[in-house]
C-alpha cells in the first residue's frame, strides 16, 4: 500500500511541477505575444518524412497547465478515496494516460495526431468508466465509447478530405479554407466530431450515463479532459465554422442542450448526475458562444468551469464515502454540521458555478451574458442563454439545500466526519483557484479590460433571473412538494424533461430495438426455422425413419428373410 501511495505522490509532483512550468511558459507567451512550432522528423523513407509537429501558444500551455493542475489534485485526492483498492496502480496510471492523450490533443495543429489524442481519450474513458466493473458500468462505457466513434468516424473522414490541401497540418489552411468550396465539408465534420466529445444533442446521454466510473475520473472528464477536447478542437478552427454558416446551426444546438440539461438536472435526485447535467448546461454554453464567434470568451469560461467543476466533483466523493456510497440527495441533509469543511468547499463550488460575483465563474460566465445582450441576437436565443442562467441557479441551490441544510435523513446515529486529511487538502487545492481562478484568468487573458454598455435593465437582467432561479431552487428543495407526489400526479411531463427529452432511450433502445428484433425474427425464422426444416433436421428425421423401417423389417420373423431371399434369388436368375 505504501509503494502505491508513493505512485499517487510521485505522479502528483510531476504534474505539478510541470503546471508550474506551463503555466509560467503560457505567461511568458502571452506577454511577448510567441507562437512556436516544432517539427519533429521521427523517420524518412524514400525521402517521404513522417513529422511530428507540435503547436505551443499562450492557449495551448495555460489549457496544459490547467489540465495538469487538476489531475495532480485528482491522482492526490484517489490516494485516500482509492485507498482500498487493490488495484490502485493500474488506475493511476489509466489517468496519467488519459492526462497524455488530452496534452496530445492541446498540442497538435495537425488532424493525424489529433486523432491519436482523441482516439486515446476515448480508449482510455472506456476503460475508466467499466472501472467497477458491473453490468451498469458495462453499460455506460459501451454507450461512452460508441458515441464517441461517431466522431472518430467524422474526424477520419475530415483527414481524408484534407488530403485535397497537401498536408494534415489544418492549421496552416484555416485561412486560404475560407475562399474554397471545401469548406463547409471540413466545417460540418470538425462540427460533428466535436459535438459527440462536448455531448451535445442529439449526443447526451452517455455523459450521465458515464457517472458510474469512480468519482475522482468524473472530476477529470467532467472538467477539463474528455468533454472539452470538442470545444478546444472548435476554438482552433473557429475562424472556419464562423465564415461558413455552421454556426448558426451550432447556436442552436448549444443553446438547446444547455436549456436541455439544466431542465433534467431540477428534475434529478442523483447526487452524481445533477453536477453531470450541470457540465452537460456548460458544454453548451461554450458551444453557444464559440457559435458566436467569441472563441476567447468560450476558452475563459473552459477554464474557469474547470476549475469549480472538479471541485464540486470532489466534494461529492466526499459526501458519498461519508453516506456509504449513496448518491441519493433525498438521503442527506444537515451535512454542514458533521462535514463542515467539505461544507464550505462544496458551496464554494456551488456559488461559482451560478456565477456568484467574484468567485471564478462570475467573470466567465457574466462576460458572456452581457456580450450576449450587446450582439445582434434573435430573440429565442436570448431566451436560452438567460432561462438557462436561471435553471442553473435553480438546481444548485436546490441541491444545497437538500444535501446542507434540514434533517440527516439517512440511518439514525450514523456518524457523519470530514474525510481524511489527504482528501480535503485536494480539495482546498481546488478551493483556492475556484475563488482567485477567475480574476488572475481575466488579467491574463484580457488584459484591456472590457467593458460593455448596456441599458440598466440589461445590465441587471444576469442577476435577476439568478435571484427568481434561486427562489425558485429553494422553493423545489421544500420537501412538502415531494409529499404532495406533485411528480406524479403530471408523471408523463416529469419523466419527459428529467430524462433529458427521453434521449437516453432514443440513443439505447432507439437504436438497437429494430436490430435486435430483425436478428430475432432471423433466426426463428431461418436458423431455427426453414433451414432447420429442409436443412440438418430434415435429413436427420428422414434417416431416423428409414433406420427404424429397415429394423422393423429385419427385427420381424423368419417369413420376411425367406422372402426377401427369394426374391432376390428370383431377380438374379431373371438377370442372367
Amino acid at each position: 500500500m505504501l509503494w502505491s501511495l508513493s505512485v499517487c505522490m510521485l505522479s502528483f509532483f510531476l504534474l505539478v511541477i510541470s503546471s508550474l512550468s506551463s503555466l509560467f511558459f503560457g505567461v511568458y507567451f502571452i506577454m511577448k505575444d510567441l507562437v512556436v512550432f516544432i517539427e519533429w522528423e521521427i523517420f524518412q523513407i524514400n525521402s517521404s518524412g513522417v513529422v511530428m509537429t507540435f503547436l505551443f501558444d499562450w492557449m495551448s500551455l495555460m489549457f496544459m497547465s490547467f489540465v495538469m493542475y487538476i489531475s495532480a489534485l485528482v491522482i492526490y485526492y484517489s490516494a485516500e478515496y482509492m485507498y482500498g483498492d487493490f488495484n490502485i496502480n493500474r488506475f493511476v496510471i489509466l489517468v496519467l494516460m488519459f492526462v497524455l492523450s488530452m496534452m496530445f490533443l492541446i498540442i497538435s495543429p495537425n488532424l493525424i495526431s489529433i486523432l491519436l489524442g482523441w482516439d486515446g481519450l476515448g480508449l482510455v474513458s472506456y476503460c475508466l468508466v467499466i472501472y467497477y466493473q458491473n453490468v451498469k458500468s458495462y453499460n455506460a462505457g459501451m454507450l461512452t465509447a460508441l458515441s464517441n466513434r461517431i466522431g472518430d468516424v467524422a474526424l477520419l473522414m475530415a483527414i481524408a478530405w484534407m488530403l485535397n490541401f497537401g498536408s494534415w497540418n489544418y492549421i496552416y489552411y484555416l485561412e486560404c479554407l475560407k475562399s474554397e468550396s471545401e469548406m463547409l465539408i471540413i466545417s460540418i465534420l470538425v462540427v460533428l466530431a466535436a459535438m459527440t466529445s462536448s455531448a451535445q444533442i442529439p449526443f447526451s446521454s452517455w455523459l450521465p450515463a458515464a457517472m458510474a466510473a469512480p468519482t475522482p475520473v468524473s472530476a477529470l472528464v467532467h472538467s477539463s479532459t474528455l468533454v472539452t477536447a470538442g470545444i478546444y478542437l472548435l476554438i482552433r478552427f473557429n475562424s472556419l465554422i464562423v465564415d461558413s454558416g455552421v454556426d448558426k446551426f451550432l447556436l442552436l444546438i448549444g443553446g438547446l442542450t444547455m436549456f436541455m440539461a439544466g431542465l433534467g438536472a431540477n428534475f434529478e435526485f442523483d447526487l452524481k448526475k445533477i453536477i453531470a447535467l450541470s457540465t452537460l448546461s456548460q458544454l453548451g454554453l461554450m458551444m453557444s458562444i464559440l457559435a458566436m464567434g467569441f472563441a476567447k470568451l468560450a476558452f475563459f469560461h473552459l477554464l474557469t468551469h474547470a476549475l469549480f467543476k472538479a471541485l464540486l466533483f470532489m466534494c461529492a466523493g466526499a459526501v458519498i464515502h461519508n453516506m456509504k456510497n449513496s448518491q441519493d440527495i433525498r438521503f442527506m441533509g444537515n451535512l454542514c454540521s458533521g462535514m463542515p469543511l467539505t461544507t464550505i468547499c462544496f458551496n464554494v463550488a456551488n456559488l461559482a458555478l451560478c456565477g456568484m460575483p467574484f468567485l471564478a465563474g462570475f467573470y466567465s460566465k457574466d462576460l458572456i451574458l452581457e456580450i450576449v445582450s450587446l450582439s445582434y441576437l434573435n430573440m429565442f436565443s436570448f431566451f436560452l442563454y438567460f432561462f438557462s442562467t436561471g435553471l442553473t441557479v435553480c438546481y444548485s441551490l436546490r441541491l444545497s439545500y437538500y444535501s446542507m441544510t434540514g434533517e440527516f435523513n439517512f440511518v439514525s446515529l450514523h456518524p457523519l466526519s470530514d474525510e481524511g486529511w489527504i482528501m480535503l487538502t485536494g480539495m482546498l487545492g481546488m478551493l483556492i483557484m475556484a475563488v482567485v481562478g477567475g480574476v488572475l484568468l481575466s488579467w491574463l487573458i484580457f488584459p484591456t479590460p472590457i467593458l460593455v454598455c448596456l441599458p440598466f435593465q440589461l445590465k441587471m437582467l444576469a442577476l435577476i433571473v439568478s435571484v427568481v432561479g434561486g427562489l425558485i431552487g429553494y422553493e423545489l428543495s421544500k420537501f412538502y412538494i415531494s409529499y404532495d407526489l406533485f411528480m406524479l400526479k403530471n408523471y408523463f411531463m416529469t419523466t419527459f424533461l428529467g430524462s433529458m427529452w427521453f434521449m437516453p432511450f432514443i440513443s439505447t433502445y432507439g437504436v438497437n430495438k429494430l436490430p435486435l428484433w430483425g436478428g430475432y425474427q432471423m433466426l426463428k425464422t431461418f436458423d431455427q426455422g426453414w433451414s432447420e426444416e429442409f436443412g440438418g433436421q430434415m435429413i436427420y428425421c428422414k434417416m431416423m425413419d428409414f433406420s427404424r423401417s429397415v429394423q422393423w423389417w429385419q427385427n420381424n420373423n423368419l417369413k420376411m428373410y425367406l422372402l426377401s431371399f427369394i426374391m432376390w434369388v428370383v431377380i438374379l436368375v431373371l438377370l442372367m
